[in-house]
């Protein structure tokens, strides 16, 4: 029996328990609420991750890479939808630019470097430390997205863009 406040609870801990139950307190109601929710948002993520498909390198590695995928791919498409295909990758590095931005690194330098690592066969993106951010493998530093989540993100990006490409191909036949 461990005693928390005025409450007293048991405790059964070891690995092969088929339930749990999350002991959580704040200071606030206010604070509790917070926990509350980013603990609920936490399990999601955690659900998505083993119902869903598994995990991706996070910090903008997955984002690198699609791009650098998108790209490759345009070189080979001619014409205006080229420009199209670029544009689109240009769009998934918003979230590694961003992520440089957030963590203090020129978002220019950043995407150069994560982009250099890429093409080297490293895997790399931007992890955020104190003021900072570095280019370093997320899975060493535990940085890692639903696999589901990414792909709903590129299959509503690609279904955006192509409402986007069509609306264009009928104004310019009008």
């Amino acid at each position: 029996m461990k005693k928390f406040g005025e409450d007293e609870l048991a405790f059964v801990e070891g690995s092969a328990a088929e339930a749990v139950t999350l002991f959580a307190r704040g200071g606030t109601e206010h604070v509790v609420d917070e926990l509350e929710r980013a603990l609920n948002d936490a399990l999601d993520v955690v659900t998505a991750a083993l119902d869903k498909g598994g995990v991706v390198p996070g910090a903008g590695a997955t984002e690198i890479a699609v791009a650098a995928h998108v790209r490759d791919h345009a070189a080979s498409i001619e014409g205006r939808k080229q420009l199209a295909v670029d544009a689109f990758a240009d769009a998934v590095d918003v979230l590694p630019r961003t992520l440089a931005e957030n963590t203090g690194m020129d978002p220019i330098d950043a995407l150069v470097d994560l982009r250099a690592e890429y093409e080297d066969g490293t895997r790399a993106g931007l992890i955020s430390e104190g003021q900072t951010g570095l280019v370093a493998d997320p899975l060493e530093y535990g940085v890692l997205d639903p696999a589901a989540v990414k792909n709903e993100a590129v299959d509503s990006a690609t279904e955006a863009a192509t409402m986007i490409v069509r609306i264009d191909d009928v104004i310019s036949s009008n």
